[in-house]
């Protein structure tokens, strides 16, 4: 556990649960002990089960679905994420307005600590490479703009909140296994930001889920 880490956090929401980050944060939570909630819109993708997990049928956009099972909850990991990618970026709120109805709910019962996942081409780092640069200023964002105008909307409404947050913006998402092993980057940009398995992106979750040191702070993590 971390110096910074003063207090137990035991009783873990996490949304988007079925995706590939979600997936992963659910099992190593349980595995280090954590009782989980996970919240997906089809609870048999899941494929998980453990006596410390409930799995509960809900969509963020939908608060009434899922804010019931929030009570007495510690912390709460975002994992959601649309389908799309290159070629199929459509216009959506799932990022800014679903979140909203997160932190709604959170403040309802008062929970401070959350995760959310955005991305490191939100920004453009003056650390990466000069052909890496390019090819995220004139080509990823330019294809999914729209889901990086989503996630900007999101992380404008998040840092305006009194929650103790932590917005992680990871690069090219992977789907290696997880090592422990990576470098990060609190509030400042991280050199060679390039890489990072989703079970790794999990692991910092987990690994700093009462880590004072990571409140309210934009973090870079790479490999």
């Amino acid at each position: 556990m971390k110096e910074d880490q003063t207090f137990p956090i035991r009783n873990i929401v996490v949304l988007g649960a079925n995706g590939g980050i979600g997936s992963h944060t659910v099992k190593m939570a349980l595995e280090l002990g954590h009782s989980v909630t996970a919240i997906l819109r089809d609870p048999n993708k899941l494929g998980i089960t453990h006596p410390n997990l409930t799995v509960v049928k809900g969509d963020i956009m939908k608060p009434d679905t899922f804010e019931k099972y929030m009570d007495n909850k510690d912390a709460v990991i975002s994992a959601i994420g649309v389908k799309g990618g290159f070629g199929a970026d459509k216009p959506t709120v799932l990022y800014s307005r679903g979140n909203a109805n997160l932190l709604q709910t959170m403040k309802e019962k008062g929970i401070s600590r959350a995760f959310f996942i955005s991305a490191s081409a939100i920004e453009i780092s003056p650390l990466l490479p000069f052909y890496v640069r390019f090819l995220a200023k004139y080509i990823v964002q330019k294809l999914l703009r729209n889901m990086y105008a989503d996630l900007s909307a999101m992380e404008k409404l998040i840092k305006e909140t009194d929650v103790d947050w932590t917005i992680l913006r990871p690069p090219r998402l992977t789907n290696g296994v997880a090592t422990g092993h990576y470098r990060f980057a609190i509030n400042v940009y991280l050199k060679n930001c390039l890489t990072i398995s989703r079970a790794d992106l999990a692991h910092f979750m987990i690994d700093n889920i009462a880590n004072k040191g990571t409140y309210k702070s934009v973090i870079e993590i790479a490999y």
